[in-house]
Order: C-alpha cells, then structure tokens, then sequence
C-alpha cells in the first residue's frame, strides 16, 4: 500500500486519509479535485505576480545596492572567488548569492530586474516547497492551502522582492526542513535517503548563502526535537558519513580556495562575523528582547490570527505517528530561530525570515481541522489591519517631514488605499465562501487579494526609495563625465552608486564595513578630507557625491564645485 509520503500532489486529502485507513474528513476539506491544469493554471498566476514588479523599482541603499554591487564586480572582474565591494576586498557573507547574480547578470543583462532575480526565484521555489510538501504529507487541497499561505505572509513576500541573502538562506534551509519531513514519513529505506542527502545539500547550500547559520538552525532543531520527544529517530536516520560528504563536498571548495588567496579571510569571516557579531554589538544592530514580536505578528499578516492555534494538537495525529514529529520538527524549528536571533547582539527584521516557511505549513496543519465558521473570525484580524492603514493613508500629509515630503508619500498613501480596497474585497469573498464550506477557495481568496495589494504598496515605495537610490543622481551625473572621470564618496557612501554609475568611486574619510579591504590595500581609498582637498585641486576634472553639510565644509575652503544634483540628503558636484 502507498503511504502518505508516494501521495504527491496528485492526492486529494480524502484519498490520502482513505490510504492511511482513517476516514477522511468530511466537508470542505475533501470536496475539490484539482487538475493538474488548474494546478498549473494557479502556478502560473501567482507567478506572474510574484515576478511582475521585481524590475520596475530603483534599487535602494543599503543592502540592495551592496549585494548587487559584488554581483557585478564579480560579473565584469572574472574573479569568481574573491569578493570586492567598490573594489575593495569584503569577506563579510559567502559567495553564492554573488555568483548567481553575476551569472544573472552576464546572462540577462544589468537591470534591476536581473539584480533581484535570484531573491524573486529563491522566494518563489520556497513558496513550491512548502506546497510539495504539504501536498505529499496531507494531499492535494492541504498543498494548495500551504502554497498559498506562504505567498501571501507578508514577510515573505517582502523579503522576496528586496536584494537580501536571507531569501536565498531561507530557500535552502526550507528545502533542509522539508526533505527531513518528507524522509520521516516515507517508510522505503532509500528514498528515505535520498531526502536525507537532499537535506545535507540544502545546508551546504545555507551556508554558501549565509555562513554557518546554514548548520546552526538544522543542527539545533535536530538536537532539541530529540531531547524534547527522547527519540533519536531523527538523529539516527540523518545517514551522517554520506550526508556530511555532500555537505563538504558542496560548501568547503570554496572556503578553502578564498582562504588560500586571502590570509585575512578565515579570522575576519569565521571570528568577527560570525562570533563577534551574534555575541556582541560590534555592528550597532542592538534591540531589546522583544524586537522580532512586531515582525512576527505583521510578517505573518494575513494569517497572524492564527498564531494561537499552531500549539493546538492534531486531533487526528493519534492515527499517524508521522503527525505528531512534524508538528514538533516544525514548532521548534519556529521557536528556536525566533528565540536564536532574539538572544543576538546584531538583530535585523529579516533574520527571522527562515521560520515563515515552517509558519506557513503550521498554519495549513490548523486548517484541515478547523470549521469554516471559525475561520471566519479570523478575517477580522487581516481586516482591521488594512482598515487601520487605510485610515492611516488618508491624510499622508501628517507624516511628511523635511526628508520625507509629501510627494514621496502620497505615491504610498495612494497604494494603501487602493490595496485596502482590493484586500476587503478579498475578504468579503472569502467570508462568502467559507458560509458555502469553500475552505481552499477561501484561503486563495485571502491570499490573492493579500499578495496583490503587498505587491501594488512594495511597487509604490519607489518614489520614496529615490530617496536612498543613487538611480536618479547617477543620471544627472552620467552625461557630464567621462569615463576616465574620478568619482569620489565623501564622507559618506550610498551602496547603490558604483551599480548605476558602472564604476567604483574612492572612498574618503568613509570606513564602516571596508575596514579589512582599506587595511589590506590602503592605496584604493583616502583617509582624510584634507588628503581629498589637495587631490581634488590637483584634479583636471572630478565629481563627488555628499551629504549637505560636508558640502559647506568644503564650499567654506573655497574648493571649486559646480553642484549637479541636489535633494533633500545629497549633493553631487563636478569640477571642470
């Protein structure tokens, strides 16, 4: 007899529960049948949306500017091992996401679309996996609820269209999570190892995206849910000697290679961003205790109402042993990552991005038993949510300030609007639906009303993303130079210039992140303002980008300076 984990997606719930000699459940639960058409015909939709607007947004400072930056140094270089921002050594993060993003950008061009490809991709890959899998533990309908759960949280749909490493980190470590899930529940010996060494791929793939986090979060969860359920199931069926031959295989090539090339990298990555940066606060990126709870309870928007129920049992995981260990795999998986990254001493809102997958899948557990009459009351929560921006965008003028004008909001507050319209309307179908027992029709309802109207505010915070996008100074600037034409970022630094003006600038008085690169090459940067002064004098032509007040500083030497590009934050001059 076929077990749960042969079902695939081609499996309704009802012929999965008939399979594993339970009754299915009645009602809404059971009673589509999706085609492989409309499965497809659904793939295809929400991929259109997903990919739609990655292209037509200005990349913003700084993460988007950084990593695209090292994309393309390494694209233009031919130096597919040693990482340089603005030409400068950066051994902060690992190198995969920089190859993909040369690779996309040798392969499709340079554009911003091509920059963002590899977050839009690796976003929605997690959105398949956390579906397959589903699909393969509790059938069809359980995979399509899971698939669009996932698309519509609101932290991954962000995250998935901004440069970050943590899409990519999360892709991997969701594909680690759900081969050992799938392999739990397959009773036959090798295909059991076969998820398993997919598994160990997926963590050398972690930590190529991200360092050793990569092992950390699978390590830990493995250990805790061992301990916690006293069953070392899960340890004993990892097939450790030819699992971790994979994962060497896979990850270490390249760290050996860096490391001969570079005698600074080993102690800067392993020691300073790795140990130093959790232990300490060396990077400034402090938060109290309490720090990832907003990004949790809006991240998982529209699902935060049900949050209470994933510590909920399964009523019908007494009939499944394989139940009871996902539940739990995926409960610490969520605890540990969100506790793991409070306890940190450097806190970013996207490092908890990782557990929005195992979210997604507790929730689509929750859903399979849960009356349509009780899911209605969950609307109210996403509802009120949009109701409250709406209210908050009718009046944008209250918000607007010197650095924030109202022309850059009202874009926002426009979008705000409109996607509260589009979500209530989402709402109120899904409300009908759910009094008709339509449970998946529901959730796609949510999830696509939820997911447009994200997508319609993310699109919209272009105009206020110039305002940390090099894009429009480097298109005042690119007509008045030449290429031989020295570009200076003093004082200052916005990580999106070297992307549109297709060239490094030397930096001055500027050090934070370059710190390593400036003291291994000392020649590539200027330290102070007066060595920029006398090399500024000394120049034939040359432009600088600013902030205001170091502007004046040197206006007040007498410095020539002719200003090409002024906002509210930066200045650009040339000197002719």
């Amino acid at each position: 007899m076929k077990t749960i984990a042969h079902q695939g997606l081609g499996a309704t719930a009802a012929e999965t529960d008939s399979r594993r000699n339970t009754p299915a459940t009645p009602g809404p639960r059971s009673a589509a049948t999706w085609t492989s058409l409309g499965l497809l015909a659904l793939l295809v939709l929400v991929g259109l949306v997903w990919f739609a607007t990655l292209g037509t947004r200005s990349l913003v400072s700084p993460d988007e500017g950084r990593y695209a930056s090292l994309a393309l140094e390494m694209a233009r270089s031919g130096d597919w091992v040693t990482p340089r921002l603005n030409g400068l050594l950066y051994f902060e993060k690992p190198i995969l996401q920089y190859w993909i993003g040369a690779l996309a950008f040798l392969g499709f061009g340079v554009s911003e679309f091509t920059a963002r490809l590899w977050p839009g991709v690796a976003g929605f890959l997690t959105l398949l996996a956390v579906g397959f899998t589903a699909g393969r533990l509790w059938g069809r309908e359980a995979g399509i609820q899971a698939l669009a759960v996932a698309a519509s949280m609101t932290w991954i749909i962000g995250n998935s269209h901004f440069l970050t490493l943590d899409t990519g980190l999360t892709l991997f470590l969701t594909l680690a999570l759900c081969a050992v899930l799938l392999a739990h529940a397959n009773p036959e010996p090798r295909a059991r190892r076969r998820w398993i060494w997919l598994a160990w791929a997926a963590m050398a793939g972690a930590v190529l995206s991200k360092g050793l986090v990569g092992i950390v979060i699978p390590g830990a969860v493995l250990v805790v849910v061992s301990l916690w359920r006293r069953d070392a199931g899960l340890w004993r069926g990892m097939h450790w000697a030819s699992g971790l031959v994979i994962f060497f295989a896979l990850a270490a090539p390249w760290f050996v290679l860096v490391s001969m090339r570079n005698p600074s990298f080993a102690e800067f990555f392993f020691i300073h961003e790795h140990f130093a940066r959790y232990l300490t606060q060396v990077h400034q990126r402090e938060g109290a205790w309490w720090y990832y709870v907003p990004f949790l309870l809006g991240g998982m928007l529209p699902w935060t109402g049900a949050l209470p129920w994933l510590f909920r049992k399964d009523p019908a995981a007494q009939n499944g042993p394989s139940r009871i260990q996902t539940r739990d795999v995926l409960l610490v998986w969520c605890a540990f990552i969100f506790l793991f990254f409070s306890a940190s001493g450097s806190k970013l809102p996207s490092y908890i991005l990782p557990m929005f997958p195992a979210l997604a899948l507790l929730v689509t557990m929750q859903l399979r038993n849960a009356a349509p009459s009780t899911l209605r009351w969950h609307l109210l929560l996403p509802t009120l949510a949009w109701v409250l921006l709406l209210a908050l965008a009718i009046n944008p003028a209250r918000f607007a300030s010197v650095n924030s004008p109202i022309e850059v909001l009202q874009p926002l507050a426009n979008a705000a609007r409109l996607g509260a319209v589009i979500f209530l309307v989402g709402a109120l179908a899904a409300w009908w639906c759910l009094g008709r027992r339509k449970v998946t029709v529901a959730v796609l309802c949510v999830a696509f009303a939820h997911l447009i109207a994200s997508s319609m505010v993310i699109q919209a915070h272009n105009t206020y993303g110039q305002l940390k996008s090099a894009a429009p100074l480097a298109a005042a600037l690119q007509s008045k130079i030449t290429p031989d034409t020295p570009v200076f970022a003093v004082r200052t630094y916005d990580q999106t210039l070297p992307f549109y003006l297709g060239r490094n600038v030397v930096l001055v008085d500027y050090e934070d992140e370059f710190t390593l690169g400036q003291t291994v090459e000392p020649q590539r940067w200027i330290k102070t303002l007066d060595e920029f002064a006398a090399k500024w004098q000394s120049l034939p032509q040359a432009a600088a980008y600013m902030t205001k007040p170091t502007w004046l500083e040197l206006q007040q030497r007498g410095l020539p300076m002719h200003i090409v590009f002024e906002d509210q934050r930066r200045v650009v001059v040339l000197k002719k």
